[in-house]
C-alpha cells in the first residue's frame, strides 16, 4: 500500500507537531510505502528531518516561486464561466457548508483548464479576469474594490490555486496533514484516479487564517476576497474527504458547524512514545518554567513574558527556559519577543534557548510546563509533558482542555494575569505539583499512547481500501 501524505510549509523542510506527527505515521507503518507531498514558498527549502527508508519520494509545490508563462491571451469561454461561478460563490455570504459540492465542481473545472492546456495564473491576472473581478465585486458589494487590488487578489490567488495545476499524485490514499491549500492535491488526486481521501487537521485551518490576515499587509478588498476564498475552500474539502480525522473533539464541533458531515468524521488523537519521555526523577534547583515549541506570534509568547514578570514578583528565584528554534519569517517576532522581555526587566531569568534535539531534557530542566497559545489543534508538547509527569498550565484553545483534562490548570487565552496565578500556584505548592504531575503521565498512558494513534490510522485506511485482516 502506498499512502500520500500532504501538508503546507511542514515535513521534511520544518519542525513542529504537524513535522512530527508525520513522521510518526511513517516509522511507525514500515509495511506501508510512503510519498509526501509540501506545499512551499520557492522550492529552496532543504529537509530538517532525515528520511526514513520507507518514505520513497517527496515532492515540494512551491506556491511563491516563480511561475512560468505564456503568451497573454484571452482565457476563453471555459475558463470565464468557471471563473465567474467562483468569484459569485466567493462574494456571496453564506453559511457554511452551503454550496460547499458546487464550489467542489467549480474547482475541479479549473483543474480541468489547467491540465488541457490552459495558464491558470495567467488566466487569473488577465484583462479580461479583473474585469469579471471588479464586476463581481461590484455587483455583490458596497464598497471599493480598485484596480490594483484587483490584480493582487488575481495574482495571488493564481499562487494558492497552483496545486490544481500540478500533476496528480498516483497512489492508493492521500492523507493531508491539514485544510486548505493542501487539499488541492488531493482533490485533484481523487479527480484523476479516483483516490480516497483521509483529512487530519491539527487546528482549524480557516480560523488561524482568521488570525493570519488580522495583520497581512493586504487592502480590505483583497482581505475580504482571500478570506472568502478559504472559507469556501474549507467547506468544499470537507465535502471532497472519505474520512475526517480531527484531533480533538473540539475541532469537530468547528467541522460540523462549518458543513462536514458528522458521519465521516473519527475523533484521532495525537500519542507520543512513553519510553520516550520517561517521568523526572528530580527538580531543578531553581523553580523553573518551561516552554517548548517555535517561536510564533499563535504561541503568544508576550503572554507568557508578561505572566512571567508577575510570577518573578511572587516568586523571585523563578526560572523561565523558552526551548524552540525560529521559523524562517518569524525574525521580527522573535526580536519583539527579545525586546518585551527587556522592558518587563526579566531578561536575567527568561532564556531563549533555541532548538533541542531531546525534547525530554526539556520537559526535565522545569517545575511546569507553560503553553499560552491563542491556537492550537491537540499540541505534542503538551502531551509530552504530561507523559513525563510534570504539571501544565494552558490556555482553553483548540483541544488543549481535552488533553489536559484535571492533570493541570486551563486559563484564558492572552489573560497572562490568570497564567501568573497558576503558575505561582503550582511553584509554591510541591504537593500539588506532584499530584496533578503523576495524575498527567497516568492520562497519557491510559489515553494518548503512539501505538494507540497508530492503530487508529491504520484501522482507517485499511477500512477506506477494504483491506481485511
Amino acid at each position: 500500500m502506498k499512502v500520500t501524505l500532504v501538508s503546507e510549509g511542514t515535513y521534511p523542510f520544518a519542525m513542529g507537531g504537524v513535522s512530527v506527527w508525520m513522521d510518526q505515521l511513517i516509522r511507525g507503518m514500515p509495511d506501508y510505502r510512503w510519498d509526501v507531498v509540501t506545499m512551499t514558498v520557492d522550492g529552496e527549502e532543504r529537509p530538517v528531518w532525515d528520511p526514513p527508508a520507507n518514505l520513497e519520494q517527496v515532492v515540494s509545490v512551491p506556491l511563491w516561486g516563480d511561475v512560468p508563462r505564456r503568451p497573454s491571451r484571452a482565457p476563453g469561454g471555459a475558463f470565464t464561466e468557471a471563473y465567474g461561478r467562483f468569484l459569485e460563490m466567493v462574494l456571496t455570504p453564506a453559511v457554511m457548508g452551503d454550496g460547499s459540492a458546487e464550489f467542489l465542481a467549480v474547482l475541479e473545472s479549473l483543474h480541468r483548464f489547467a491540465h488541457e492546456g490552459g495558464d491558470l495564473l495567467g488566466a487569473l491576472t488577465a484583462n479580461e479576469s479583473l474585469t469579471q473581478l471588479m464586476d463581481a465585486w461590484y455587483w455583490n458589494r458596497t464598497d471599493g474594490l480598485t484596480l490594483a487590488d484587483a490584480i493582487t487578489a488575481g495574482d495571488l490567488m493564481g499562487h494558492m490555486l497552483r496545486p490544481l495545476a500540478e500533476p496528480a499524485p498516483r497512489t492508493d490514499l492521500m492523507h493531508v496533514a491539514m485544510n486548505g491549500l493542501s487539499m488541492l492535491t488531493a482533490m485533484s488526486a481523487k479527480w484523476r484516479h479516483g483516490t480516497p481521501i483521509v483529512l487530519s487537521e491539527h487546528g482549524v485551518y480557516l480560523r488561524e487564517r482568521y488570525l493570519q490576515y488580522v495583520d497581512e499587509p493586504v487592502s480590505h478588498a483583497v482581505r475580504v476576497l482571500l478570506l472568502s476564498f478559504f472559507r469556501r475552500l474549507a467547506g468544499a474539502a470537507y465535502v471532497a474527504a472519505d474520512r475526517i480525522a480531527p484531533h480533538s473533539s473540539y475541532n469537530r464541533r468547528w467541522q460540523i458547524r462549518n458543513g462536514a458531515d458528522p458521519d465521516r468524521i473519527r475523533i484521532m488523537y495525537n500519542g507520543v512514545d512513553p519510553d520516550e519521555f520517561p517521568p523526572v526523577e528530580s527538580a531543578p534547583d531553581e523553580p523553573t518554567l518551561v516552554f517548548m515549541g517555535r517561536i510564533d506570534p499563535l504561541k503568544d509568547l508576550h503572554t507568557l513574558l508578561r505572566a512571567f514578570a508577575i510570577v518573578r514578583e511572587k516568586v523571585p528565584d523563578a526560572r523561565l527556559r523558552i526551548f524552540g528554534g525560529v521559523p524562517d519569517g518569524n525574525e521580527p517576532y522573535h526580536e519583539s519577543c527579545l525586546q518585551l522581555a527587556e522592558e518587563l526587566g526579566v531578561t536575567d531569568a527568561a532564556r531563549f534557548e533555541g532548538r533541542v534535539t531531546t525534547p525530554a531534557a526539556a520537559y526535565h530542566a522545569g517545575d511546569v510546563v507553560a503553553l499560552t497559545s491563542i491556537s492550537e489543534g491537540f499540541p505534542y508538547t503538551v502531551v509530552e509533558a504530561m507523559a513525563c509527569g510534570l504539571p501544565v498550565v494552558v490556555t482553553n484553545v483548540g483541544g488543549v482542555a481535552e488533553a489536559v483534562g484535571e492533570a493541570g490548570m486551563v486559563v484564558p487565552p492572552r489573560d497572562h494575569v490568570a497564567a501568573a496565578e497558576a503558575m505561582v500556584r503550582l511553584l509554591r505548592d510541591t504537593g500539588l505539583r506532584r499530584r496533578l504531575g503523576a495524575l498527567a503521565r497516568e492520562r497519557v498512558l491510559e489515553r494518548f499512547t503512539l501505538r494507540q494513534s497508530l492503530d487508529d490510522y491504520r484501522s482507517v485506511y485499511e477500512e477506506l481500501l477494504g483491506v481485511t485482516a
